[in-house]
Parts: structure tokens; C-alpha cells; sequence
């Protein structure tokens, strides 16, 4: 059942979606929110935060909060990535918890309260639901979605059994909660990582969720929450997923932040080397003479993935001040008192 209350202090979850030019998805994914079924003791919204686009978002989101009784909230967001629109939309939500969805997903109208529940109660300081694909999808055949070989996390899908689970690794953005004291707490998304026109750069979620789990906290997977992503025809090709894991690999080093040097040396330095000398061209040859087709193609990833690496450690040497080793940018400070 919608509930709605105008009490903004008493707001129990707010769903966070940022959008950037997709008007048509987001009118289907808010319709989709807007039959949500929570408790009638559990206030929410949802914040739609536009990261500068020049659609007609402004106008489905306005239109769409007076056609439904859900409170539905237009934020609007200057600087272009999509972290930037997530640290706008945590400063700017109302709710204890907060809840992340993409603005291309169908989610089940027991989604949000089956997601948010563990949070809401106290039981886990996050939590991630299942992200599937949307009904008569086909992967092609080098594309694996089984088994040690899964590679379904390039097109966000997210299933970890049908067995509620404390996490060992971090959910992923379209479908996760968490208390907003924990962005208070550790910070909010870090804005060198994460989309923006132009870069494919991402792990802007899954860092978040890993600083969580390294300082302790418990995040908890939640199968009975669902999200159906939709995967558009030009993220099934071989470039697209090679794209990914070369910007996998640069944002792995963004994420891994400058270690102290050795003998002067940095460190990035010698693993740059290490990288080029030993493990490229090992992941070369055991790609080249793989032949089942979808080995071959994962190891073809994994030696895109290591010139991603070896790519963004160069970057970083060649921008870095005379005396540094390379900028490592800290994460944003959401506190709001």
C-alpha cells in the first residue's frame, strides 16, 4: 500500500535515482516504484536527481509525482558524473534509509520494503537484492552467465543464490541500501570514480560497499528483492565488454590508493613493471591459446583489464606534482550537522 505523509522528519526510506537523458526508461522505472507495497507505518519518497540532462526528465518526474500519491521529488544536479548526482541525492534525502535504483530497471512492487527491511529494523547497516535480466533475454555464446566464468557483473546482474546471506562483497548500485548515518560516518561516493559522458569508469558502488565491509559493518543479501535490468543491444558486444574491463582496470587503481614507497621507489611504479614484464604477457599467451570460445574471451578481458591497470598507473605518474606519486582523491564528506 502507498503511503503518504507530508512530515518530512518522519520519512522512513528514501529511494535515490539519478537519471541523466533517459526520460522514457525513467517514466517506467517510477511507475514501477510508484506500486511498491510497504507497510502503512513506513513513510517513503523518492528523489529523482537529474545530473544535467536535456531530455524531458524534469517534466515526466514532475508530471508523474501528481499522477501518483507516492512522493516523488525533482532534484536537479549541475556537475555531470553520477556520483556527483548520488552525493546530491544522500544530501538531499529525508529518509533514515536510503535506497539506490538505476533509471532503466523494473522493480517488483515487493522490492523496496523486502530490501529495506534488514536496514530499517537494524539488522545490517546495508544490504543488496538480486538484479536479473529482464524476461526472454539471450546472451550470446561467449558470453558466460554460469558457473566460475559469470561475467553477468558487466551488465549489472547481481544473484547470489535464493538464500538470504551476510555479504562478503559489495552489492552493486541498481539495487542497495543503506542506513544514511553510514555516509555520515565513512563518506559518500567517490567522485573520480563512477560514469560520466565521456568515461566508462565505474566501481563508484562496489568501493563504497568495500569500505563498509573493511571497517566492520554488516551488509546483508536480500533475494526476494528484485530489479529487472534491461541490457541494450550495444552492451552485447565483444568491444563493449572489452571497453568495460580496460576501465575495470583503471578504476581498480583509483580505488587501490598510493602505498608507502619502497627504498624511494613508489610502489605503483614497480607494479606497473611487474605488470608489463611478467603478467601481460603470460595473460597474452593463455589467451591466445585458449580455444573453448568463451575461455578464450575471458582471458582476452583479463589482458584488457591489465592494460587498463598499467594505462592508469602511466596517467597518474605523468599528472602527478614533482615530489607526489599521484593524486589519490578522498571521499566526499555528506555530513549535514
Amino acid at each position: 500500500m502507498l503511503h503518504r505523509n507530508d512530515d518530512n522528519s518522519s520519512l522512513t526510506i528514501t529511494v535515490v535515482l539519478c537519471t541523466y537523458n533517459r526520460c522514457e526508461t525513467l517514466a517506467r522505472a517510477l511507475r514501477s516504484l510508484a506500486a511498491s507495497r510497504v507497510p502503512e507505518s513506513v513513510t517513503w519518497e523518492v528523489l529523482v536527481v537529474d545530473n544535467n540532462s536535456s531530455d524531458q526528465t524534469r517534466e515526466i518526474s514532475q508530471r508523474l509525482g501528481i499522477e501518483y500519491p507516492v512522493r516523488i521529488r525533482y532534484s536537479f544536479e549541475r556537475s555531470q558524473g553520477k556520483s556527483h548526482a548520488l552525493n546530491t541525492g544522500i544530501r538531499e534525502a529525508r529518509g533514515r534509509v536510503l535506497a539506490f535504483v538505476d533509471d532503466d530497471v523494473i522493480t517488483e512492487p515487493t522490492w523496496l520494503w523486502n530490501l529495506a527491511r534488514p536496514v530499517v529494523t537494524g539488522e545490517s547497516a546495508g544490504a543488496g537484492g538480486r538484479i536479473l535480466p529482464e524476461a526472454g533475454f539471450v546472451p550470446p555464446p561467449w558470453l558466460p552467465l554460469q558457473g566460475p566464468r559469470n561475467m553477468g557483473g558487466v551488465l549489472a546482474f547481481f544473484d547470489c543464490g535464493d538464500e538470504p546471506c551476510k555479504l562478503d562483497s559489495p552489492p552493486f548500485g541498481t539495487n542497495m541500501c543503506f542506513r544514511k548515518e553510514m555516509f555520515e560516518r565513512y563518506g559518500g561516493f567517490r567522485t573520480d570514480l563512477g560514469p560520466r559522458p565521456g568515461s566508462e569508469i565505474r566501481n563508484e558502488d562496489t568501493e563504497f560497499g568495500r569500505r563498509l565491509i573493511s571497517a566492520g559493518e554488516c551488509l546483508r543479501y536480500e533475494p526476494s528483492a528484485v530489479v529487472y535490468h534491461p541490457v541494450a543491444k550495444d552492451r552485447l558486444r565483444k568491444d563493449y565488454f572489452l571497453r568495460w574491463w580496460f576501465d575495470d582496470g583503471r578504476a581498480r587503481v583509483r580505488e587501490a590508493g598510493t602505498r608507502p614507497a619502497v627504498y624511494g621507489i613508489p610502489r605503483r611504479y614497480i607494479r606497473a613493471l611487474r605488470l608489463a614484464l611478467f603478467r601481460l604477457p603470460k595473460l597474452i599467451f593463455q589467451w591466445m591459446s585458449a580455444v573453448d570460445e568463451q575461455k578464450r574471451f575471458i582471458r582476452k578481458c583479463w589482458v584488457w583489464t591489465t592494460s587498463g591497470e598499467i594505462s592508469e598507473m602511466s596517467r597518474l605518474r605523468k599528472h602527478a606534482a614533482p615530489g607526489q606519486t599521484g593524486h589519490v582523491q578522498p571521499e566526499p564528506s555528506l555530513r549535514t550537522h
